[in-house]
């Protein structure tokens, strides 16, 4: 399935196809830019950090040279903005990326876009840089190229800076901006998604004391399955360790008086798909170490993706299954921490879960804590939004057997009241977002690009 060519047919087909090399040198510039957060802080020029200012740049001047209003809202956010009216079509993208690794499990330097059968490769490539490029590259083409685009209303391309952590910088945006009337996030899955989880970030937290485990290390983000975890040891286990890796066909080393262990990264929206490295590594030691930092992760998390053994599970008919992911593990003399990343369906009662967390936290000589909580969002699957979308999807591709359907992800289509994602991820694509060695199809990129063509002209028409 992830071999098929998702040729879209349209009435911008040959149009989108003849400006494919500046499709893809545009993109290519802004894969090239490391837009991953170094920390926040209001109080400097860049408060994301230089790399994810260099990116909001490049897109305002982008815009600037093509003849666009732009608007940098104290570099938090920005937008680029065409046509006139009261109403506002939102197309609301993302520039900042996770981390990337080189590691070895990059092919190439994930900040260097490469092309190989078919696919540019780079950080970004899907999650969100790619869709954010075809949006633009459509609404440029749109007013360049198509005699009879006038729209109705105001098309506002929303560049957030803070998707992957807080979300800081959108709020910043609508502190001051009109929250668009209608509006579409290209930064998940075609046909369409009318419906996001919940997200619920929390942390376990208790006393570090040094025994036989020095240290324990893994993730970055709550929102990334860890491919990589480390330990510290002041007793020697590497014997034993090096055996648990043969045996069951695990990747790792030893190095000193420190243990690594691979898994493979993941959304945290869908956890099953990667293989949490912490979870592995913790296994291994709880076997040989009688500690109660190793001892909660293997008897309440491990691998436990609906979160049954916390007693939080929750199932929606319509949703599906809470998920949960632990991202970060930190263990040494500063903190002890445990962070956890859950995508809830309508119908879970987050009341009810704190005080079965606050439980089992305490049964094991942690703390709990919430760190923070983004309600459900869902609009009716009938609602003309979804089904004008849906539309111009079925129309470009031929494809009825796809429909409209609900995602754990949080996109920035939840930051409007009338807001769904629309694509760029095709059906049966494999999902590498966060993942080392993320790709674009090509033929997908500009496929996306004619489908927002036929959006943005549909959606702001009389």
């Amino acid at each position: 399935m992830d071999e098929k060519i998702w040729l879209v047919k349209n009435p911008y087909t040959d149009l989108v196809k003849a400006n494919k090399t500046t499709c893809i040198k545009r993109l290519e510039g802004l894969l090239r830019i490391p837009s991953v957060l170094d920390y926040f802080d209001p109080s400097r020029e860049a408060p994301f950090g230089e790399g994810i200012q260099e990116a909001l740049d490049y897109m305002l001047n982008l815009a600037k040279k093509d003849g666009f209003v732009t608007k940098n809202v104290n570099n938090y956010a920005a937008h680029i903005e065409f046509g006139e009216g009261e109403e506002i079509l939102g197309i609301l993208c993302h520039l900042d990326v996770v981390p990337a690794h080189k590691n070895g499990k990059w092919v190439n330097d994930p900040f260097d876009p490469t092309t190989r059968d078919g696919k540019i490769y780079a950080r970004g490539a899907m999650d969100d840089k790619g869709p954010t490029m075809a949006a633009y590259m459509a609404l440029k083409l749109l007013r360049d190229e198509v005699k009879d685009f006038n729209p109705k209303k105001r098309i506002r391309l929303i560049l957030g800076t803070d998707e992957e952590t807080g979300w800081r910088g959108l709020a910043e945006y609508f502190k001051t901006e009109e929250v668009p009337t209608i509006g579409f996030a290209p930064d998940a899955s075609f046909p369409l998604i009318y419906g996001e989880k919940g997200i619920f970030m929390f942390t376990f937290e208790t006393t570090y004391a040094e025994d036989e485990l020095v240290e324990f290390y893994s993730g970055e983000r709550s929102n990334v399955v860890p491919g990589e975890a480390r330990a510290v040891l002041n007793v020697d286990l590497k014997d034993l360790f090096l055996r648990y890796l043969d045996e069951n066909d695990y990747t790792g080393s030893v190095e000193g008086d420190t243990y690594i262990m691979k898994g493979k990264d993941a959304h945290a929206m869908a956890p099953d798909l990667g293989v949490n490295a912490a979870y592995l590594l913790a296994q291994f030691l709880a076997k040989h170490i009688d500690n109660p930092y190793l001892k909660i992760i293997n008897e309440v998390l491990l691998f436990d993706h609906n979160a049954e053994n916390l007693g939080i599970d929750f199932y929606d008919e319509e949703m599906k299954s809470l998920t949960m992911n632990n991202g970060i593990f930190r263990y040494h003399a500063d903190e002890a921490r445990i962070d956890f990343n859950c995508r809830f369906p309508k119908g879970f009662v987050l009341e009810q879960a704190e005080k079965v967390l606050h439980e089992v936290a305490q049964k094991y000589g942690f703390t709990y804590r919430n760190d923070y909580v983004r309600k459900v969002h869902y609009v009716d699957p009938n609602d003309e939004l979804v089904q004008t979308l849906y539309n111009v999807y079925k129309e470009g591709t031929g494809d009825t057997e796809n429909l409209p359907f609900t995602i754990g992800g949080g996109t920035y289509a939840r930051a409007i009241p009338h807001g769904v994602a629309f694509g760029m991820g095709f059906p049966g694509r494999s999902d590498v977002a966060h993942q080392a060695n993320e790709y674009v199809h090509i033929e997908d990129y500009l496929s996306g690009t004619m489908l927002y063509m036929a959006a943005i002209k549909r959606l702001t028409g009389n």
